[in-house]
């Protein structure tokens, strides 16, 4: 524990790699890492001196290795690195606070959140829910559900966007 009016001690590289490497695991669990680019997060985190076996093993897996298998040995990785899978509802629940974050910001579009089954995400908190309600099960179900006011729609969605986005941390998590 530091003492009062000190400044905290700096992150050590081995510390952030495995910040990194976690928050890595968090998007895993999210749906919003693909299996085939896990090989080269493993080679990225030996680049920066991380190293445990499994992780050297998955580094040389081409992008084109058994999905399944490359989960196993990011899993195992993880493990043997001491980073733990986080919970796949909250993993879910950090995701769609970063897909609201780039909705605000402007990176996607209100019918970018149809791609997904982000409507049926577990949710706990009211922002949370105000924002998911807007959200449609599918690209069709835009024109089909909202005609001609997709304007008005696309406004909800930016407001709920940001009443999520600025709303209180949900805990710990990526």
């Amino acid at each position: 524990m530091r003492a009062e009016g000190t400044a905290p001690e700096p992150e050590t590289p081995m510390q952030s790699v495995l910040t990194s490497l976690g928050e890595v695991a968090c998007r895993y669990q999210a749906d919003e890492v693909r299996p085939e680019d896990l090989p080269m997060i493993a080679a990225e985190a030996l680049a920066v001196g991380l190293d445990t076996p499994t992780l050297c093993e998955l580094a040389g897996w081409p992008r084109n290795a058994d999905a399944r298998d490359i989960r196993d040995a990011f899993e195992q990785a993880l493990a043997e690195s001491g980073i733990g899978l986080p919970d796949r509802v909250l993993a879910r629940r950090h995701a769609l606070r970063r897909m609201a974050a780039r909705l605000t910001d402007g990176e996607i579009t209100p019918a970018d959140l149809a791609t997904d089954d982000w409507w049926e995400t577990d949710v706990d908190t009211a922002a949370e829910q105000s924002f998911v309600a807007l959200i449609p099960q599918c690209e069709c179900c835009i024109e089909y559900t909202l005609g001609l006011d997709q304007q008005t729609w696309a406004a909800q969605l930016r407001i709920a966007a940001l009443a999520l986005t600025s709303s209180p941390p949900i805990g710990p998590g990526c």
